[in-house]
């Protein structure tokens, strides 16, 4: 009888992989991974200034789980743009990212008290590995606004809610009218 064991990715292995699979494909953003170190440490390195000020402001230090820290580092020299809303300040941190549509402000009239901005992503399922026992493959599909919403927890995130685009053709159909 041979000796087979199950092995699992801890939870913070797949925090790395939403964290590679939001920003994947980004030309701005290189993500690396240290796990020598006493603690897992991602970091997301970018020489686009202002990307960078933009990432430091949506993205946290660090996540918990339980004993574990993982820790988020932006590297990169941040500009000291100042962003006139977070419409603009989500427009610059995911800029030539293929998973980002666009953004909205409903209220853009410098009233703080209605402070609301939607964050709309591609329409399309992003997967990637993570010993999903739950899947043949092994893999998490999911959508980007899902990714982050998990992720994209900074302090500039209040107000901001994350949505996937619609397919165009169905907008104002009533539901008999639906393929």
């Amino acid at each position: 009888m041979s000796d087979v064991r199950l092995k699992i990715l801890p939870p913070w292995s797949i925090y790395i992989k939403m964290v590679e699979a939001l920003f994947d494909g980004d030309p701005q953003i290189a993500c690396n991974v240290d796990y020598n170190s006493s603690e897992p440490y991602i970091v997301l390195a970018c020489n686009n200034g202002d990307k960078v000020a933009a990432l430091q402001q949506i993205l946290p230090e660090k996540f918990e789980f339980g004993g574990v820290t993982l820790k988020v580092a932006v590297d990169g020299t941040p500009s000291n743009r100042a962003f006139k809303n977070k419409k603009e300040l989500f427009d610059v941190a995911f800029e030539k990212n293929p998973a980002y549509a666009y953004s909205v402000s409903p209220v853009d009239d410098g009233y703080n008290w209605f402070d609301i901005t939607y964050v709309v992503f591609k329409n399309c399922v992003v997967q990637f590995f993570a010993d999903n026992l739950n899947d043949c493959h092994g893999v998490i599909s999911t959508l980007y606004q899902d990714l982050a919403d998990e992720l994209l927890t900074g302090p500039a995130t209040n107000g901001v809610y994350f949505n996937t685009d619609v397919e165009r053709g169905n907008l104002g159909k009533s539901l008999d009218e639906w393929p």
